[in-house]
């Protein structure tokens, strides 16, 4: 099964929004909708895709922002992120109104995700991975067949997520990387919550916090 990608940065923190979608279903999902829901539909509407549902990989306002708005217009699903993140969820009106959102709503995912789960997006299905360290309930999705992942703030192009929030922990989060994400392969490539896509070879050779040099202490 073959999955065709799009990128929609939203907010003013320029998230990446993903649209997935199974090419030979036109069946889709969308990854991680943190605000500006038009943007959104319009791009569902000009690829053509019937959306099946919405994933989200953490609690952060960006990254889950609009999740309440589409449930409301669209009567779809959600799955993720892991419980853990459920207080992140139950904040989102206080840390709207902190960064200057529009109002935003608590939701409640329809299924909570866990280490192991499998997501299916028509004829696709997303492998999900627990990667806490940026936040406790944090997951990532990873197609085996197409070798793409979407990991939203745990690894970046050059970077790793924060660990300064509330229950956040580096050593936690180096430690879902070098475990969780690693062992894909090298070659999978992987859509971050911010900024251009990279491998993860690529990551393991360059990136200053999480290469294998840096890691190793050279």
């Amino acid at each position: 099964m073959t999955v065709k990608l799009a990128i929609i940065p939203v907010t003013p923190f320029q998230q990446n929004c993903s649209l997935l979608v199974c090419e030979q279903t036109r069946r889709g999902a969308i990854v991680d909708p943190g605000g500006d829901i038009e943007r959104i539909l319009s791009a569902v509407e000009r690829i053509d895709i019937t959306l099946d549902k919405i994933l989200i990989t953490h609690g952060h306002l960006d990254h889950c922002g609009g999740t309440a708005s589409l449930v409301q217009r669209l009567e779809l699903p959600v799955e993720g992120p892991h419980i853990a993140d459920q207080f992140w969820i139950d904040q989102l009106p206080q840390a709207g109104s902190r960064y200057g959102f529009p109002p935003l709503a608590v939701f409640t995912p329809d299924r909570w995700l866990q280490g192991g789960d499998r997501v299916q997006v028509g004829e696709i299905e997303l492998e999900v991975r627990h990667c806490p360290g940026h936040t406790p309930g944090h997951v990532i999705f990873f197609h085996q067949q197409s070798r793409l992942a979407w990991v939203g703030d745990v690894l970046f192009h050059g970077s790793i997520g924060r660990t300064d929030f509330p229950r956040g922990d580096h050593d936690t989060l180096i430690r879902s990387i070098t475990t969780q994400l690693w062992p894909l392969g090298d070659d999978v490539a992987f859509v971050p919550g911010h900024g251009p896509m990279s491998t993860f070879g690529e990551e393991r050779r360059t990136n200053p916090y999480v290469s294998d040099a840096a890691l190793a202490g050279e």
